[in-house]
């Protein structure tokens, strides 16, 4: 089983919030806002995004590729926490 199904509600939860970021998108774009007020808006959406792809990789490294019993030759723990680490500096 995917550990998204474990984490469900926080992962849905984070969907929202983006959706209603790119709301915000459309809202200001429907009513002719400057460049210099879409363009946070568009940041934004691009983090909370990029937020949420390193926690779904996280999740998968933890839950798919480090477990010792399901992989016999997987990461380390130190080796795990490095590469989560790198992910969460390039993903965000």
């Amino acid at each position: 089983m995917s550990h998204t199904v474990y984490e469900k509600q926080k992962l849905i939860a984070r969907v929202r919030r983006i959706k209603g970021q790119v709301e915000a998108i459309e809202r200001a774009l429907e009513t002719e806002a400057g460049c210099d007020r879409i363009m946070p808006l568009i940041a934004a959406v691009r983090g909370a995004t990029a937020g949420l792809m390193a926690e779904v990789v996280e999740g998968h490294v933890l839950h798919h590729l480090v477990d010792p019993d399901k992989h016999p030759g997987a990461l380390n723990d130190d080796a795990a926490q490095q590469l989560l680490e790198l992910i969460r500096t390039y993903l965000k």
